[in-house]
């Protein structure tokens, strides 16, 4: 054909083709693995979300006055309420395979009410659990408020369709890049159980599946269990065999296997309810600010959602279907502030990075770790036997997870424009810079950098400046959005072209395969 460029040579350079989905996925989100497979690899992701499960409680519980008794009866609220919150998800949301569970975003207005004057003067331990729990659920069913209508309104559909890869790349990034804080660090409490966990997870996922070169996935789709079995019966035999005897508490805390007071504190057979801590109460100052955490975890949501679709080989997520499932998000929020969890409901940033080391994004097998997290809450002892795994050991697995969680979406920009370096660089850097700078603050001063008299308005903006994949996000949707965008060359750079097939749900049609709501229910709700 004249004209026609000639074929490459064999020996020339030719770059990565760009993919919508990602490949080299085991099985995606319509494809079950077999029935044994998918409840071990289920198991799997009940594990690796019982860490942020476990920890928020334990952190927040002793603050509000409560003891372990109360301790195990919220952690496992907070498990009931987020496998039925994943199910929701998982089949009337966006439908991808997310794990919904406790967010480390909301403890900043959480940690608020604590300390609210009203509560101060309040003597009996149990008596100020209680009514400061009930304070927490009326600002959570308040702030669920805020993603139901935005969410089902379809306003945040009309957002998202702005996003381009550029813009999406820090919101995805630093949605596990900026939980940095709570990897090493957490490993450096007990390191001697740990880094062998970092080791392990190494080895079982990355070498050892290229050095046996055997067809069958087991080492490297089972090396969180295989993992963790092998360093918390390490950890035991440390703590049987007197190691931490003699060590400070703090140590002993974080090292031994008997020390989190849950299997002693777990009823046997509990079904938690709705209203089980007392009427909720409610405050306008603790409402806004728990209305402000919402929305952050609602950015943040956006971008583990989009890593999700990712790693389950699905096309990017319409921005209809964005919508539907941060409205679902909402009622999850507002199941947390009905049952009594001291927390609200996000994406599970670490179970995202599961999907991408497991290279499994089935929904079935993340319906399935519902159905453990409702089985092992009902089942308090059984369940608190696991949530006892000391806290090193989670933090292991949040320096492989989180760092998964990010850069896939860079394919699809320019990365020789200048205009892509300046949006992508300063967002990241600004993501990580602000919200530093505000937890320096508080942590020298007792309280955020905005203290004026209004409580309200300071717990705002702190908990919104604190969040990292927020800042970086705002500053690159609002560059990318701003900066010469009308320029031909420019709408290339930022890869929106790649997604603008995608801008409406029956723009591609593999949409209705991954997204369509079940029992034809597309019929009543449908997505534009």
């Amino acid at each position: 054909m004249a004209g026609a460029a000639p074929p490459p040579k064999q020996d020339e350079l030719v770059p990565h083709p760009v993919k919508d989905q990602l490949p080299n996925v085991s099985f995606c989100i319509t494809s079950p693995p077999p029935w044994p497979e998918a409840i071990l690899l289920g198991f799997q992701h009940y594990l690796v979300m019982l860490g942020t499960t476990v920890i928020i409680p334990t952190a927040l519980v002793p603050q509000m006055g409560g003891g372990n008794d109360e301790k195990a009866r919220v952690i496992q609220t907070l498990l009931f309420v987020a496998g039925i919150n994943t199910l929701f998800q998982t089949f009337f949301g966006t439908r991808l395979p997310a794990v919904m569970g406790g967010s480390y975003t909301f403890v900043m207005p959480t940690i608020s009410i604590i300390l609210a004057g009203r509560y101060s003067d309040i003597v009996d331990p149990h008596e100020k659990f209680l009514r400061i729990m009930r304070g927490t659920q009326g600002a959570l069913i308040v702030a669920s408020t805020l993603q139901i209508i935005i969410g089902f309104s379809g306003l945040w559909r009309n957002v998202t369709r702005f996003l381009s890869p550029l813009s999406a790349v820090p919101l995805v990034a630093l949605a596990g890049f900026g939980l940095y804080e709570l990897g090493f660090p957490g490993v450096a409490k007990c390191v001697e159980i740990g880094l062998p966990v970092i080791v392990l997870l190494v080895i079982f996922s990355q070498y050892l599946p290229h050095a046996m070169h055997s067809e069958r996935h087991v080492f490297d789709r089972f090396a969180v269990i295989f993992s963790i079995v092998i360093v918390w019966l390490y950890a035991y035999l440390l703590t049987v065999g007197g190691a931490y005897r003699h060590s400070p508490p703090k140590t002993q805390l974080h090292c031994r296997t008997d020390r989190s007071g849950l299997v002693g504190g777990a009823p046997w057979i509990r079904v938690p309810y709705p209203f089980q801590w007392g009427a909720p109460t409610f405050d306008a100052g603790e409402a806004f600010a728990m209305m402000a955490a919402s929305f952050v975890a609602l950015v943040e949501s956006t971008g583990t959602f989009m890593a999700v679709a990712r790693y389950a080989s699905a096309t990017p997520v319409p921005p209809s279907v964005l919508s539907r499932g941060i409205g679902w998000q909402g009622i999850g929020i507002l199941l947390d502030g009905l049952f009594g969890t001291a927390n609200g409901s996000s994406v599970s940033v670490e179970n995202a990075g599961l999907l991408a080391l497991t290279r499994v994004g089935s929904r079935r097998v993340v319906q399935l770790s519902a159905g453990f997290m409702i089985f092992f809450s009902i089942l308090g002892k059984f369940g608190a036997v696991f949530a006892s795994i000391p806290a090193p050991i989670f933090a292991a697995l949040y320096c492989l997870f989180f760092a998964y969680v990010g850069l896939s979406f860079l394919q699809f920009c320019n990365l020789n424009s200048f205009r892509t370096k300046f949006i992508l660089g300063f967002s990241v850097f600004m993501g990580l810079s602000v919200p530093q700078y505000f937890n320096e603050y508080t942590s020298v001063a007792g309280y955020g950098p905005v203290h004026t008299g209004a409580r309200w308005f300071n717990d705002i903006i702190n908990v919104i400046f604190s969040s990292k994949p927020f800042v970086a996000g705002f500053v690159a949707f609002l560059l990318d959005n701003t900066l010469h965008r009308h320029d031909s060359a420019v709408r290339k750079d930022r890869g929106f072209h790649w997604w603008h097939k995608f801008r409406s749900f029956m723009g591609d049609t593999r949409s209705e395969e991954f997204y369509s709501l079940p029992c034809n229910l597309n019929k009543f709700f449908p997505s534009v």
